[in-house]
């Protein structure tokens, strides 16, 4: 269960898909990654000076997300998020798209192309107190924001173990 959402990678779900019902109400800036998002849902953010990003979840990436803590009580390494399958990439490589594997200056022009469409005047997030936390932007490999792939995080101890053997980074790096 993910906020009253059931995901069951296993079963071929894919993720958090972002539709456009209640884009009229929404007012709140944010910044999000989801895995599918229709073009009204990114306006609605992107109006309110938000950050919206598509990114592609493995099914093992998926469930290690929807239930961190089962996951991180085996004492596993977090794993690296997969790259998207062929027919996938195109999706998310598309600045129209906002794919987390997109160049980021077609994606700021994309951001002004929808604007445009839609009548509203993009919000210059530059000069916002939020800037920081709105422009940040997990590397494509990561699972969780701040906890990299290989990292081990122990529950019981209350510690993140990070891997120093050259040959473990050399692997979760690439």
């Amino acid at each position: 269960m993910l906020g009253g959402v059931t995901i069951q990678p296993l079963k071929r779900d894919y993720g958090v898909q972002l539709v456009e019902e209640g884009a009229d109400l929404f007012c709140a800036r944010v910044n999000i990654e989801v895995q599918w998002a229709s073009e009204l849902a990114v306006a609605a953010i992107e109006k309110n000076g938000g950050i919206i990003t598509t990114g592609f979840y493995d099914p093992r990436s998926l469930e290690v997300l929807c239930k961190p803590i089962p996951f991180f009580m085996h004492g596993k390494p977090i794993p690296k998020r997969m790259l998207p399958p062929e027919d996938l990439v195109k999706y998310y490589t598309s600045a129209g798209k906002r794919g987390y594997l997109a160049d980021p200056i077609k994606v700021d022009e994309a951001r002004k192309q929808l604007a445009q469409k839609y009548g509203y005047i993009l919000p210059d997030i530059t000069k916002d107190e939020l800037y920081e936390m709105l422009s940040q932007r997990k590397d494509p490999r990561q699972i969780f924001f701040g906890l990299a792939p290989g990292w081990v995080v122990n529950m019981a101890e209350k510690k993140i173990l990070k891997p120093t053997d050259e040959r473990l980074l050399a692997y979760y790096s690439s």
